[in-house]
């Protein structure tokens, strides 16, 4: 396991670049993102097996969530505490190149869009709203309200075009098109609780899955919403976030307040299939890396960023 410390910051989102197996960014924010500033780290994997800093980046709020660009491995986009979003060139380490700012809340979840020939940002914030971007422009061109509570996480599907899911503390989970943005097609109550994060299957464009504050994950079949395909039990308390595996198709991970980071298998059992408890605090980042099958990422508030394959990686087939 690799171990990376950012001094003074708690870690809030880690991701693996998709371009360069060896390097991830890390957004964090200072006083555990109720105060200060925000600082992007990037980070790099030696052929040696160290994980070193090779370059960081100052914002004047705290830095809640980070995207890569999926068409240049030098860009990434950073989701901030004042309501802005930030587009940062990797080689460059003075000022954003360009910072937009249309939110009226904390920005908690950014998404770059996966789908061929879609070069588009999805921005997702307190303010109830969720906006799309286009990174060639300061405005966004389209908003979407439909949310009644805080919008905590808005993902594109990486196998529908123009597709993304949100969910936010009023419960829902809501499917939309972004040609739409005056309804959302399809809209589910999938937990009696905020739900704080969602991930689409890599596999299979129907399947979703939900996380929230009662601890519990469920997947849904987009086909048939009235009652979850299934639900994984065992995390003490709020599930912050989860993640499909882009390698093995029934297998996901998850980062709670209980300072676990857990694997599941839905198809073997409902409870975790893995528990992982390297952090001393609340782990609120977790990314699979796409180049490297098993490893993962994951940072809290414990200052830590941990690199590391699970056990029950080494040997799971598709």
């Amino acid at each position: 396991m690799l171990t990376y410390k950012t001094p003074n910051r708690h870690g809030y989102s880690v991701k693996f670049s998709p371009f360069n197996p060896g390097q991830l960014v890390v957004a964090t924010s200072q006083y555990y993102g109720f105060a200060g500033g925000g600082t992007l780290f990037v980070l790099e994997i030696t052929p040696s097996g160290d994980l070193i800093e090779i370059s960081k980046f100052q914002w004047t709020d705290g830095l809640f969530d980070v995207s890569w660009s999926e068409c240049n491995p030098g860009i990434v986009a950073t989701a901030s505490g004042d309501g802005s979003l930030q587009l940062w060139n990797l080689t460059n380490r003075q000022f954003p190149l360009e910072v937009f700012r249309e939110h009226s809340k904390e920005v908690y979840s950014i998404d770059w869009s996966q789908c061929r020939g879609e070069q588009l940002i999805l921005s997702a914030s307190w303010d109830t709203s969720i906006k799309l971007w286009d990174p060639s422009s300061v405005l966004s061109v389209g908003t979407f309200c439909g949310h009644s509570k805080l919008v905590y996480n808005a993902v594109w599907s990486p196998l529908i075009p123009s597709c993304f899911a949100s969910v936010a503390g009023d419960g829902l989970l809501k499917i939309w098109s972004s040609n739409l943005p005056n309804r959302a097609p399809l809209t589910l109550h999938s937990h009696n609780a905020e739900v704080l994060t969602c991930s689409w299957c890599k596999f299979d464009q129907n399947l979703i899955a939900t996380g929230a504050s009662d601890g519990l994950i469920r997947g849904w079949d987009l086909r048939y919403f009235a009652a979850p395909i299934f639900e994984q039990k065992g995390c003490e308390y709020a599930v912050r976030k989860i993640q499909f595996s882009p390698h093995y198709a029934s297998t996901l991970a998850s980062v709670s307040y209980d300072f676990t980071t857990r694997i599941w298998d839905y198809r073997i059992s409902c409870e975790a299939i893995e528990i992982i408890k390297h952090h001393s605090e609340f782990v609120y980042g977790l990314d699979f890396n796409l180049n490297r099958k098993g490893e993962m990422a994951d940072c809290g508030w414990d200052s830590l960023v941990r690199v590391f394959t699970p056990s029950v990686l080494n040997n799971v087939t598709k």
